[in-house]
């Protein structure tokens, strides 16, 4: 029997819009529409038999409305397109800072003269100062470069106007970016039509999410959180609002009938998160499936699924199907998606060749169909659509269309929609659900830590207001929609994403900010004063990459283990801030990088984690060395050991052993290095760049440092980056 894939990719953004103020704050939502997703949806033309599922979060539909009717007020925006001669120093400023927040290594890297802008920004200290060495046509090419970097692959080859701007190069007119200005609009029109067009002729399916994105177990009953995570610390004020959950449902499918034509069949719910009673509303209000996390199954089964050496799955005969559960009079059909493989595709595929990743990701659902038992196998691969691509060359476009490809022309897998997926395998049956998410199958990103607690909070407090205040005689029913939707706004997942420990970017003030002006409209606009509590931050400072520089030359022992305290004093350090991002789940297994040097050799020390080590027996380091003589070293373990090392060097690959390659390698406790300069072709006072990355049966699963490499000079005079 053929394979069955469902492919789920999840489109979903914030929701950016202070409804008091009607502006934008921050430009995510054009920005990914210029990227993703036209794009995502646009290259299935190419893949006519390859059928899979989008879901449309509506409050990113309802953003994408206004931008295609460019009514959406957003300051980069704005600045992106104001006549260059005619910005004040203030926006000149605001512009440096607006242009370059975007993945360097690939899309600002592939515009030299974009670079060039860029590293000339650093060179001085800070934006302001920037400004003043920047001529009118300075600030010209770079907004239009920082436009265009945004822009799909597909549509910067098809479209002859932007494919001259980008072989133009710099030198740009205000006509110019007039055009830019003007696809930009054309691109948002188009987006929603070429969903609508591929669900008309059956080859995708469009779901939904509830309107704002909010973590429907938690809107129904904060305290389920503790039969999830038991012992849990739960905010002082008990948020319980089943009829806010159902309202956000309805609201969705009102939404999704008018843009896409008809109602939706399918439900993901925010961040896979279930519980028994959001599983009973959403059957009542009409859902005919949900899809969840396979640690939601496992629970709810008390089994577990174990990857075999064959990539088959233990467990594989409940996985790899449908469930039907009957939470009340009507029932509903649930996925569960292949954890393992779903989070290579969103963390590690980026790091390899577009190739090998599509093989080994075709392989690995083929082995996954293989684990049922000759039973019809559904693998259900759930993710993000648009936050990965910025992390693989190309925007993942040559990945994505080698592993279509390969679908396509495998008579033993078939990709399908869900409701496709319902029919052609027979469901398993689920008495209990237990409450969970796709993350560690429990809520504790959204809740339990002291930041969510207060938010929880804040927000519980308002809802309260709001249902003593919002029938009150004198207050304007549109005053009262608005309150409605900047209370619903404010239970969206995104704000307690972001507090707590788990993750932080360079935008955390403005999340915080935002999410407190919500809840303060929400009490203005009830005639109300929004309380003090709402002035005072919640979240707290980020804690950034820790980067410490050389302070001295050091000769380690290399043994691989810290022998004393003093061999690695002088050295640099590099310790990872794995809370930057807004993706969850990349590796975190590489606590620290030293790096110094002597008088004759370049030494390097990797300190994994406990658990790593205990969980890899085998496993491999690769260090690259990037200066006037490239240097790649892979540095194998077996069984807990040290194997005999390879390295290439200009190019010409060779196995050598550790004394005749110069290289000293030790694995114990540490990972420790010694690369001697003169057998390695690198001289003293050589300026390098440095990369270190970890890899568990052939696939790259960390590397350092994440924004690209270390900067070095292999002398005692080193000063920094």
């Amino acid at each position: 029997m053929p394979t069955s894939l469902m492919l789920l990719w999840h489109m979903h953004q914030p929701f950016y819009k202070d409804l008091a103020e009607e502006v934008y704050t921050m430009p995510w939502v054009r920005l990914h529409a210029l990227k993703d997703y036209y794009g995502m949806v646009a290259m299935l033309d190419e893949f006519p038999a390859v059928h899979m599922t989008f879901n449309m979060v509506p409050s990113l539909v309802a953003q994408l409305e206004e931008y295609a009717a460019d009514t959406a007020r957003e300051e980069p925006y704005h600045l992106a397109f104001k006549r260059a001669a005619d910005l004040t120093p203030e926006e000149q400023a605001k512009l440096l800072t607006y242009s370059f927040q975007l993945n360097h290594e690939n899309l600002l890297n592939r515009y030299p003269r974009f670079r060039e802008l860029f590293d000339r920004v650093k060179q001085v200290a800070g934006p302001v100062a920037a400004a003043t060495r920047f001529m009118p046509q300075d600030f010209l090419d770079l907004q239009v470069l920082s436009q265009i970097a945004w822009f799909d692959e597909r549509y910067l080859e098809g479209d002859r106007e932007i494919s001259r701007l980008v072989r133009k190069e710099r030198g740009y007119s205000e006509e110019d970016k007039s055009i830019v200005r003007k696809k930009e609009i054309d691109l948002f029109k188009v987006i929603l039509e070429v969903y609508r067009k591929a669900a008309a002729r059956q080859q995708i399916e469009i779901s939904t999410s509830p309107f704002y994105h909010p973590i429907l177990p938690l809107l129904c009953d904060t305290n389920i959180a503790s039969e999830s995570h038991p012992g849990v610390r739960l905010p002082h004020r008990h948020f319980h609002h089943p009829e806010d959950a159902r309202d956000q449902l309805r609201a969705a499918m009102r939404l999704h009938e008018r843009v896409f034509g008809s109602r939706p069949r399918g439900l993901w719910p925010s961040e896979g998160s279930v519980s028994e009673e959001v599983l009973r509303i959403a059957a009542e209000e009409g859902f005919e499936w949900a899809a969840t996390d396979e640690g939601v199954l496992a629970r709810s089964l008390q089994m577990g699924f174990h990857r075999q050496g064959d990539r088959t799955v233990s467990g594989g005969g409940e996985l790899y199907r449908p469930h039907r559960f009957q939470p009340g009079n009507r029932g509903i059909s649930l996925f569960f998606r292949d954890h393992q493989i779903s989070d290579l595709i969103g963390f590690v595929y980026s790091r390899m060749d577009a190739h090998a990743a599509a093989a080994d990701l075709h392989y690995r659902i083929k082995a996954a169909g293989r684990s049922t038992g000759g039973r019809p196998a559904v693998v259900s691969v759930i993710l993000d659509g648009e936050n990965a691509w910025e992390f693989f060359r190309g925007n993942g476009r040559e990945f994505l269309k080698g592993f279509y490809r390969r679908v396509s022309e495998d008579s033993d897998l078939r990709a399908l929609t869900a409701t496709e997926a319902l029919r052609v395998t027979e469901p398993g049956q689920l008495t209990r659900v237990v409450p969970g998410s796709w993350i560690n199958s429990n809520f504790d990103v959204w809740i339990g830590a002291q930041e969510d607690n207060r938010a929880w909070d804040l927000l519980t407090q308002a809802r309260d207001f709001f249902a003593e205040n919002s029938t009150k005689p004198g207050i304007a029913p549109e005053q009262v929609e608005l309150a409605r939707q900047e209370l619903w706004i404010s239970e969206g997942s995104d704000w307690c994403w972001w507090y707590g420990p788990e993750h932080s970017s360079a935008h955390d003030e403005e999340f915080d900010l935002l999410y407190r002006k919500h809840l303060s409209n929400l009490y203005r606009m009830l005639g109300g004063s929004p309380p003090d509590e709402l002035a005072v931050p919640i979240k707290r400072p980020k804690a950034r990459a820790l980067m410490v520089p050389p302070s001295g030359r050091i000769e380690p022992r290399v043994d691989g283990m810290v022998t004393n305290y003093f061999e690695w004093l002088g050295a640099g350090l590099y310790v990872p801030d794995y809370r930057s991002g807004s993706m969850h789940g990349a590796a975190a297994f590489i606590e620290a990088l030293y790096y110094g040097y002597s008088e004759h050799a370049l030494y390097l020390r990797v300190d994994l984690t406990e658990d790593f080590r205990a969980a890899h027996p085998d496993f491999e380091l690769r260090v690259n060395v990037d200066g006037d003589h490239s240097i790649h070293l892979r540095a194998p373990v077996k069984d807990g050991q040290a194997a005999e090392i390879e390295f290439s060097r200009g190019g010409a690959q060779a196995e050598q052993t550790e004394s005749a390659s110069g290289i000293q390698v030790a694995f114990a406790r540490i990972f420790e290095f010694s690369l001697e300069y003169g057998s390695l072709g690198l001289a003293p006072h050589e300026k390098i760049k440095l990369q270190v990355s970890l890899w568990v049966n052939e696939l790259p699963v960390q590397i350092i440092p994440q924004e690209g490499w270390l900067t070095l000079e292999l002398t005692e005079d080193y000063t920094g980056w």
